[in-house]
């Protein structure tokens, strides 16, 4: 029998080029391709009739006389309020389409620190197009490792102009290229989010405390650590209703109950330590019983995991 979820989330195709142009830094032209530094894993399903296995379509169909509608006598409206549009068809929307580069033109360097990580959308691998491109890819390269800069361009790419930040990749000897939003996009906290604390004052024990439980946290990012573990139970429930099982539903867990600041910090930092090892240094602290219970049922099913694993797992538990 196949395994239903081999396929989940896989794929077998050699990387392509999904832009080519050149990128420009004053006036040397670097020849390159732009390819897709990340795949989207997640499990997509089709749906059906409960009871049958005939799938569900949709369809376009005009709203007030219910009939389907041909694709090439649709058109855009833009919504004015008060059941009010103006209507645009892809001819006129074409005239306001970004004129069309296949350049990646650098405009600034820039520290990495000045950029928020909030203006950043998606990754890219930029790569050299030919023999003759390689040399001086590697010398824009070198050139920002050593000055410690990011570049910042702009990118015209399917009818739409990205601003974007080109930067040496960690590894690899590659350049990245993230593409970004536009101050415009981005939304001011202030401006949206109530209840933010604004005038909260904390005492000496209080931040001493929370200082220690990050002390007792932190350890190197290693991205392997991490799992989407959401994932890999859908692939685990596929696969076992795929063999013929019943699915037993459980019921979710409690939510949390709201205790004492204090007792949670302390309760959290001695569920931290117990998973990681004491440490000189190290005082007790704590964080509220029910996190400390959670603390010591993943020690106990981390413990045939390598020390820092489980070290990370308590962690995450204790929080």
């Amino acid at each position: 029998m196949v395994d239903p979820t081999l396929a989940v989330g896989k794929t077998t195709r050699m990387a392509r080029a999904i832009w080519s142009g050149s990128l420009s830094f004053g006036l040397v032209n670097v020849p390159v391709g732009l390819f897709s530094a990340t795949q989207d894993k997640t499990i997509h399903f089709n749906q059906f009739e409960s009871g049958t296995a005939d799938r569900i379509r949709y369809k376009k169909v005009n709203e007030r006389t219910g009939r389907e509608v041909d694709q090439s006598k649709i058109v855009k409206g833009f919504n004015l309020g008060d059941g009010e549009y103006v209507m645009l068809t892809d001819e006129e929307l074409n005239a306001a389409d970004p004129e069309r580069s296949r350049n990646i033109s650098i405009v600034d360097f820039v520290e990495a620190a000045d950029i928020d990580p909030l203006y950043y959308r998606a990754g890219y691998y930029l790569a050299p197009q030919g023999e003759g491109a390689r040399r001086a890819y590697a010398l824009l390269r070198q050139a920002m490792l050593a000055e410690s800069k990011i570049a910042i361009a702009t990118l015209v790419m399917r009818n739409k102009e990205y601003l974007v930040a080109v930067r040496p990749g960690d590894a690899d000897d590659v350049l990245v290229v993230q593409t970004m939003f536009f101050a415009d996009e981005v939304r001011a906290p202030s401006e949206e989010l109530p209840n933010l604390p604004r005038d909260e004052e904390f005492n000496e024990r209080e931040v001493a405390i929370a200082r220690q439980l990050i002390d007792a946290m932190s350890s190197s990012f290693e991205a392997e650590q991490y799992h989407d573990t959401h994932r890999e139970r859908v692939e685990e429930l596929i696969a076992s209703k795929h063999e013929g099982h019943e699915i037993v539903l459980e019921a979710p867990p409690p939510a949390p109950k709201v205790v004492d600041l204090m007792a949670a910090l302390e309760a959290s930092v001695k569920a931290a330590s117990k998973g990681s090892g004491p440490k000189a240094d190290e005082k007790p602290t704590k964080k509220g019983a029910a996190a400390q219970t959670r603390g010591k049922q993943t020690a106990t099913k981390a413990a045939t995991k390598p020390a820092e694993a489980q070290r990370r797992t308590a962690r995450k538990k204790a929080s």
